[in-house]
């Protein structure tokens, strides 16, 4: 291998481990409901495809689904966790996918300590382009894929 394959091999190493980081951050600050540090991970012509949302394009539609949609919806509260990334770079594009565990609680008083907390399963399949720098989402598609999605969509959301 020589010197120059090297360094693109530990560039993309780090683009990668960056890529994550801002990844994880989304969910930290998703779960946190900080949403103007959450959007910022979108890049300007961001699309977006959450579950039974639909398409939304550009920064104006992702901020509104979630400061008006996502953040007022009547599910149960949950937190996420995202483990298993694949990524992969090329320049300053790059793909990956992650598996992504919800688990929540439906909205109660305390509940008993025995209570079971319920937990879901869904994929995020994204593309990532580098923007001003900073990896951002280019397209961020969440699937959810455990339980069954037509139940999920049933239980937790009101398509109106």
């Amino acid at each position: 291998m020589t010197l120059e394959e090297l360094e693109k091999n530990v560039k993309s190493l780090e683009d990668a481990v960056e890529i994550q980081n801002m990844h994880r951050e989304y969910v930290t600050w998703l779960n946190n409901k900080q949403w103007d540090l959450m959007i910022d991970c979108f890049a300007k012509n961001a699309v977006t495809e959450i579950g039974p949302h639909g398409v939304q394009k550009g920064k104006e539609e992702i901020t509104k689904l979630f400061r008006e949609v996502i953040a007022k919806g009547e599910r149960p509260k949950g937190r996420q966790i995202v483990d298993q990334p694949v990524i992969t770079v090329e320049g300053d594009r790059a793909k990956g996918y992650w598996v992504m565990y919800r688990f929540f609680d439906t909205p109660s008083t305390p509940a008993p300590a025995t209570q079971v907390v319920k937990w879901e399963q869904g994929r995020y399949d994204c593309e990532y382009v580098r923007e001003d720098g900073k990896w951002k989402f280019n397209h961020l598609k969440w699937t959810p894929i455990w339980p069954d999605p037509d139940w999920f969509k049933q239980a937790f959301y009101t398509l109106e």
